[in-house]
């Protein structure tokens, strides 16, 4: 028996993989180059080595070699190219048409599944999609390509399709197919297909895996089942570093901060060393005042671990500095970054602007002269806190790097110039833009016209929108109620409901305040009735404090006090207008008991609530009882008295007689009296006149 024609490639390939495995591609070259007689899996172990290390430029180079030499592509030759992570789509598109054309699809499922996790890479899902429903043949290794595929996107009803195609096949699920699937689920409405998956997981003997455990413990964590998050957490036998990140990343998530970090403390002490994804999701729970010392003592870690120049983490520290206050902290975080990226640049950039100082614009040119690119937020950040020069540099820079049409930037700079009474400068994006504004920025632009009384042209922006926003709709339903177009008001709450755009708090309170400007009852009680039947959760206490100032202006004090007595949470607005309507129907005794359960709940009355008691004293004449409350505005409530506080003491001592003392209170000012106190005065005069006479004219 002669000797084996193969033997030589086969050493010779297993040396250009030995080499290739350690990245030493010059001498696994040279070693193909000595090769005086090479065959295709020759070429292959050099291609895919090249790929795998990203080194497309030299992998395309091999392949056309290969084929300048005769040598037919096989299905592993595009596999391996298809891998590469660098191989852009038009390169992939190119490969699929000529594998194609060999005929390679037909053989078995490694092109076309190579192909898949090209355009999953890609983010090309629809063209994913057409190229595995076309393949004609498909392996374990396709179907979870594509479920992972799916899971990527969160096709819930897609990936299930295949997985239940998988199943029937005959195949059996493998871990790959159930951490791919699991990241579908990714609310409370995916819970139970969840629940479903972990039982198939259980039934296939997978649930003691540990990647498959992370996966089922992410999914439900997402789904915010926390309780089963804990349990399974409890159960599983061997816990990684993965394990302890999912779960304290869960409990972040789900707001539970003290158990994430009793999590967390757990990990340190169980001997699996914390990694960069670890110290971030610990960080990132330690941005309140309440956890700084703990925060200080986790950058300690990670000076320990030699972390603090990683970008990550090094972001994820200055985003705990710039929240607990601390800019010099985060200054210091800053520098010891070794490669920083955008986010690093936009938290120290927002840690100065907060506190409005320009060091954020500075900090804006260092990022571009750094080769760092800035985003929107980098704009966004650096113009609220400019002043009108900076911000109009700002503006030709966002014109120069193409970001004048971002929402971000457009309606920063809009509010910048509007906040620097430059309305002229943020009305010009209105005339200088050829096309229509984005949503955000013709919001603003619309508010501005608003508060210029220019409703026509708010109407006018509004026709040019495409898909307006509930903001949007609801600037437009301020304005028709400003300009006194109730109808259209009712009608566009009408046409914003068939454009299916939900109504917010913002929307019913516009709507209530009509109704009240209409003193129509029917009006506001069939928009009541609507709140409760379409969406009750939108009756909070926003909503429900104009409901009951609406019912008390419109003459059912009844339903006012019902709402009052029904609200769980209530603030001083919802106290301040339950006494206005109790004074406004003459119940001046029980708005004034009111006013005095407010004070005792412990919530502070403020300049408005007492204008509401003492026009109640005012509507019966309780003038003992409304000027002791005016005594005890400033040295008990610490609410210093206005003209308007004034005008209605001084009415409620004038109207029921008591002219020198209300003399005295307008003498006793410490600023001018103004026309209208004197008239309320003369008024008292006179009426106390009339009644003098009449009494002589009696006796």
């Amino acid at each position: 028996m002669g000797p084996d024609p193969t033997q030589p490639f086969l050493a010779n390939n297993c040396i250009m993989s030995k080499y290739s495995t350690f990245s030493d591609f010059r001498i696994a070259r040279q070693v193909l180059d000595n090769m005086s007689n090479r065959n295709v899996a020759s070429y292959n172990t050099m291609i895919s080595a090249y790929s795998r290390n990203g080194s497309l430029f030299e992998g395309w180079k091999l392949f056309s070699e290969m084929r300048s030499y005769g040598y037919v592509p096989t299905q592993f030759t595009f596999g391996g190219l298809l891998g590469c992570e660098s191989l852009d789509i038009i390169q992939g598109f190119q490969l699929q048409a000529l594998a194609e054309k060999l005929g390679l699809f037909y053989i078995d499922a490694v092109t076309g599944t190579a192909l898949l996790g090209l355009l999953g890479r890609k983010g090309c899902l629809d063209e994913a999609m057409q190229v595995f429903g076309e393949m004609p043949r498909k392996n374990l290794v396709t179907l979870n390509c594509m479920i992972s595929l799916f899971g990527q996107y969160e096709c819930v009803e897609e990936s299930m399709v295949v997985l239940r195609k998988l199943i029937r096949s005959g195949m059996a699920p493998s871990e790959s197919t159930f951490v791919g699937i699991l990241v579908c689920f990714v609310g409370e409405l995916d819970l139970i297909l969840g629940e479903q998956v972990h039982g198939l997981i259980v039934k296939n003997g997978l649930n003691f895996s540990v990647s498959v455990s992370n996966s089922l413990i992410n999914m439900y964590a997402k789904c915010s089942d926390i309780q089963t998050v804990e349990k399974m957490f409890e159960d599983v036998l061997v816990k990684d570093v993965v394990s302890w990140n999912t779960m304290v990343g869960a409990m972040a998530k789900s707001e539970r901060v003290d158990t994430a970090l009793v999590v967390f403390r757990k990990m340190c002490v169980s001997g699996v060393m914390p990694n960069d994804t670890t110290y971030v999701s610990a960080l990132n729970c330690c941005t309140s005042q309440q956890f700084r010392l703990l925060g200080e003592s986790i950058h300690a870690k990670v000076i320990q671990r030699k972390f603090e120049s990683d970008v990550y983490v090094g972001s994820a520290l200055l985003d705990f500095y710039v929240k607990c206050d601390r800019l010099d902290g985060a200054q210091f975080c800053f520098d010891e970054i070794s490669e920083k990226n955008v986010v690093s640049w936009n938290t120290l950039m927002l840690g100065y602007s907060s506190k409005g100082s320009s060091y954020a614009l500075s900090l804006l040119q260092q990022m571009i002269h750094s080769g760092c690119h800035p985003t929107e937020f980098s704009f966004s950040i650096a113009v609220k806190s400019s002043g009108l020069p900076e911000v109009l540099q700002l503006h030709s820079l966002s014109i120069k790097m193409a970001y004048i049409h971002n929402d971000y930037v457009s309606s920063s700079l809009i509010t910048s110039y509007a906040k620097s009474s430059s309305v002229d400068d943020a009305l010009k994006f209105v005339t200088t833009n050829e096309m229509p504004l984005p949503v955000v920025a013709s919001n603003m632009i619309a508010n501005i016209y608003n508060r210029n009384g220019q409703f026509d042209k708010t109407q006018e922006l509004f026709s040019d929108l495409e898909n307006p926003d509930t903001a949007s709709w609801n600037i437009l339903i301020a304005a028709c109620s400003r300009n006194g177009d109730y109808e259209e008001v009712f009608e566009l709450l009408g046409h914003m409901r068939r454009a299916r755009v939900s109504p917010d708090r913002y929307t019913y309170v516009s709507l209530f305040s009509v109704c009240t400007k209409l003193c129509n009852l029917g009006l506001g009680s069939s928009l009541h009735g609507l709140i409760v039947k379409t969406d009750f959760k939108r009756c909070d206490t926003f909503v429900c404090n104009i409901m009951i100032d609406m019912y008390g202006k419109c003459g059912s004090l009844a339903s006012s006090i019902k709402i009052f007595n029904e609200m769980t949470t209530k603030n001083v607005i919802t106290w301040t207008t339950i006494v206005s309507a109790l004074g406004m129907h003459g119940y001046a005794y029980e708005a004034l008991e009111k006013f005095k359960e407010m004070d005792m709940t412990g919530i502070k009355p403020d300049k408005v609530s007492f204008i509401a008691v003492l026009s109640a004293c005012r509507h019966v004449g309780l003038v003992k009882e409304g000027m002791e409350l005016f005594g005890q505005m400033k040295g008990k409530y610490g609410v210093e008295p206005e003209m308007d506080h004034y005008l209605v003491a001084v009415d409620l001592l004038a109207r029921y007689g008591y002219l020198t003392e209300a003399e005295q209170l307008i003498t006793g000012m410490s600023f001018p009296p103004n026309a209208l106190i004197w008239r309320i005065f003369l008024e008292g005069c006179k009426k106390k006149r009339s009644i003098d006479d009449t009494l002589a004219l009696a006796s």
